[in-house]
Formats: C-alpha cells, sequence, structure tokens
C-alpha cells in the first residue's frame, strides 16, 4: 500500500512541475530586428574579369561547352581599381541534365579586416539573363551559417559578350544563435 502512495505522490509532482514550467519559463527570444523580413547583413559589391597581361589573350566562351569554370575579383566598386574584398570562383555545369546539379556552387571568399571567410552560393536556377536571384547556402569565418539571398546584376557587357562586370547585391541572415 505505501508503494502506491509513493507512486501516486511521483507522478502528481511530476505533473504538477510541467504544468508549473509551462506558465512560468521565460518568453522566446524575440528578434534583434524588427522587421522579420530585413536582413541581417547587406552587402553590395562587384564581380571583375581577371585582366590578363597580355591584350593579345582574349578568352571565348564555346556554345557547346561541358563546364564553365571561373575565378574573379570580388571589389568594393565597378572599377577594376577599386579596393580588391576577396575572390569568386565556381564550377557550373550549363549541360541541361545538370542544370539543378549540386556541382553549380558559386564560392564568395573575403579577407579583409572588417569580414574573413567565405559564402556559398547555389546557382541551381542560372538562366543566363542580365539579373540573376540565387541562394545562399551557407559560409564560414564571419558568415557562419549564413543563409540568404544572392543578386547577381550585370552592369557591362562588352563587345564578345562574355568579358562584363557584375554586381553583386547579398542579403543575409544568420541563425538565433549567431546573433
Amino acid at each position: 500500500m505505501l508503494c502506491r502512495i509513493i507512486f501516486c505522490i511521483a507522478i502528481s509532482l511530476a505533473v504538477l512541475s510541467v504544468i508549473l514550467l509551462s506558465f512560468l519559463s521565460p518568453k522566446p527570444h524575440k528578434s534583434l530586428s524588427k522587421d522579420p523580413n530585413k536582413p541581417w547583413l547587406a552587402l553590395s559589391l562587384y564581380i571583375q574579369q581577371p585582366q590578363s597581361s597580355s591584350s593579345s589573350v582574349q578568352p571565348t566562351a564555346r556554345s557547346d561547352a561541358e563546364a564553365y569554370i571561373f575565378h574573379h575579383t570580388l571589389t568594393e566598386g565597378p572599377e577594376n581599381t577599386s579596393r580588391v574584398l576577396g575572390k569568386a570562383q565556381g564550377f557550373i555545369i550549363p549541360a541541361e541534365h545538370f542544370a539543378h546539379s549540386a556541382f553549380n556552387i558559386i564560392y564568395l571568399t573575403f579577407d579583409t579586416s572588417q569580414y574573413s571567410g567565405s559564402l556559398s552560393v547555389q546557382a541551381k536556377h542560372i538562366s543566363h539573363k542580365d539579373r540573376e536571384e540565387l541562394t545562399v547556402v551557407g559560409g564560414t569565418g564571419s558568415f557562419a551559417f549564413a543563409r540568404g539571398l544572392a543578386v547577381f546584376a550585370q552592369t557591362d557587357e562588352l563587345s564578345i559578350g562574355i568579358d562584363a562586370t557584375y554586381h553583386l547585391k547579398l542579403q543575409l541572415n544568420y541563425p538565433r544563435a549567431h546573433r
């Protein structure tokens, strides 16, 4: 009989403690930003074409290319003389059956006093327009666990059509613990 009384008291105390904890627990943390749709960090930078030492060497794009590998410079402004912030590197397979491939990633690497780290941008929906909205799927360093949107817009187009400067706008959100 004593065992049943102890068991009932233990169950009653457990139920009571769960009910009290649900009423007395603190409220969830609110976002630091008043507007949840507003990005926590917004960056605007430019992707410059590499400058070759010889003016006679012109890169050409083949229409039957199976993969596009690039290594460009990230700058603060649209001019070639703007301050370098990092690098933009990527590997894109434009073939239709690889259009949604996980291999189509653009890596943005930053090395400045303010930002040090990298961002991974997934290029699943490349449609070769003058403006592309791609997804930021993660980052390292100053951009650890970042998610968001990367908008690429072509700023100028040279005569052969492949040597263009791109304006890149990043809108990044971080997990609550990172803030």
